[in-house]
């Protein structure tokens, strides 16, 4: 029984094939893709027309397989007229308009208020914010739109002509009420937006329908049942968390963005929890990821963009090798906005240690060490909230995601938090995806066998803390 993952993140997508053998899931890459946003004009937008036929290549390359399922980030999303077509090609959610619209919206309820209904911290660009934009710039939108669906939910529509809202990425929009897993009366009144143009919420493992019969003729390929997933990845990634039984664990789902908490069986919406920016977002079968979201590899990855501009074309393995070698002290808040863009990395670090008047990086090295180091001080500094606000007592931080391929970046975790670190697997997005379709299918019986088959099926790396950090 041959199963299908999707897996879109924020710079690339790929598709991977899979068996369940004797116990253990054997799966390999059959499509890789960049995942590449255009900007036109002052808008950023995803090019979702290019995305959609990325999964018709996958669907092709896969050959006749049982089921597919698809993951991707949250927040994003397509608006469809009363016909199904797509209105417009989506924004991405580093759209600069974002940051400068959506404060306005604290006019209508307060920033509190949506914290305790939602148990969303603010950002910018969660899609309540997106919405009350678009209200705001291209009304017009809104007013054609009959039905909105979230990026992994559009595409399963692509697919099936079936339309679906995933709990798992419903819970990232802002829009959602945290205690009753449905949409918010008091938080669609006040953005003025009619409810009906959200669809009903579902859970991970239901049968979404089949590829239809129009694109099995397009593609040349057999009837597959398209499953719903934790379609927002960290969901996945975090159903795949091979934790040990009666091990106290916190997790970092570490990619473009790190995702660090814990898994609760109730929301925590208090004022540490709001002060901490901490976020209570739906697992894959309607628990709470209880967790921050901290600017992760993107400092990484756009710096390196920027240095391969200058003509520097440094490898990652280059860049952590440079960080070694330098001393420089400087730490700042990885989560600065002024981060947040494409664009100049290094000037904006230098930047900010020169405002904080810290020792300023005098070479492309002292730029890569004070990311690493950031990184790791505001991972200490998560855990540290995490354990007064939970009460929970951690004795282990698993860490999964392409980001723990990263060994400075793993080790420093461990020095930092003073937890040791168990890394694996690198592919937890997709194994958490094609965990949901085998306990669907049946031949998985829950969560906890197929945590236990993830575990029995990839290495994990540990990482003991040491005491001298520098």
């Amino acid at each position: 029984m041959k199963l299908l993952a999707f897996d879109f993140g924020a710079s690339s997508g790929r598709a991977m094939a899979a068996v369940l053998e004797n116990g253990k899931i054997k799966m390999e890459e059959i499509h890789r893709f960049s995942n590449d946003p255009v900007q036109i004009g002052d808008t950023f937008y995803w090019d979702v027309c290019r995305l959609y036929h990325e999964i018709k290549q996958g669907l092709m390359k896969a050959g006749p397989a049982e089921s597919v399922g698809i993951d991707t980030w949250g927040v994003d999303f397509g608006l469809l007229d009363e016909s199904g077509r797509l209105l417009s090609n989506p924004r991405h959610y580093r759209d600069g308009a974002y940051a400068r619209v959506a404060p306005g919206f604290f006019d209508r309820i307060s920033e509190e208020e949506v914290y305790q209904i939602s148990g969303v911290p603010y950002l910018p660009f969660n899609t309540l914010y997106q919405l009350y934009t678009l209200k705001k710039e291209q009304p017009w939108l809104l007013k054609n739109a009959k039905t909105l669906l979230l990026m992994p939910d559009l595409f399963g529509y692509f697919l099936t002509g079936t339309k679906n809202v995933d709990f798992s990425n419903a819970s990232t929009t802002s829009l959602l009420n945290v205690r009753t897993g449905r949409w918010d009366e008091k938080l669609l009144s006040a953005l003025e937006l009619d409810p009906a143009i959200l669809p009903e919420i579902n859970h991970a493992g239901r049968v979404l329908g089949t590829i239809t019969p129009a694109l099995q003729e397009e593609l040349m390929i057999s009837a597959m049942k398209v499953i719903t997933v934790g379609s927002h990845d960290t969901a996945s990634a975090v159903l795949a968390v091979p934790a040990a039984p009666g091990e106290e664990t916190a997790f970092i789902s570490c990619g473009t963005w790190s995702l660090l908490g814990c898994e609760l069986d109730q929301p925590i919406t208090g004022e540490a929890a709001r002060a901490a920016r901490f976020s209570n977002e739906g697992g894959a079968y309607g628990n709470v990821r209880f967790l921050r979201n901290i600017m992760g590899l993107w400092l990484i990855q756009e710096t390196r963009r920027f240095f391969r501009k200058q003509g520097k074309d440094y490898s990652f393995e280059d860049l952590k090798n440079m960080a070694l070698e330098s001393r420089i002290p400087s730490v700042i808040d990885v989560d600065d906005e002024r981060l947040s863009p494409p664009g100049d990395m290094p000037s904006r670090i230098c930047a900010i240690c020169r405002e904080t008047n810290q020792p300023v990086p005098a070479s492309d090295g002292d730029v890569m060490r004070v990311i690493y180091y950031s990184l790791a001080t505001k991972y200490q500094e998560a855990v540290a909230h995490l354990v007064t606000i939970t009460g929970k007592k951690f004795t282990a931080l698993r860490m999964v995601g392409g980001g723990i391929q990263d060994t400075l970046l793993c080790q420093l975790s461990a020095d930092f938090t003073g937890l040791p670190v168990y890394a694996g697997p690198v592919e937890a997005t997709v194994l958490g995806n094609l965990a949901a379709q085998l306990i669907a299918l049946g031949a998985v019986r829950d969560v906890r066998e197929a945590r236990r088959v993830i575990a029995d099926s990839f290495p994990v790396k540990t990482y003991l803390p040491r005491e001298e950090k520098r």
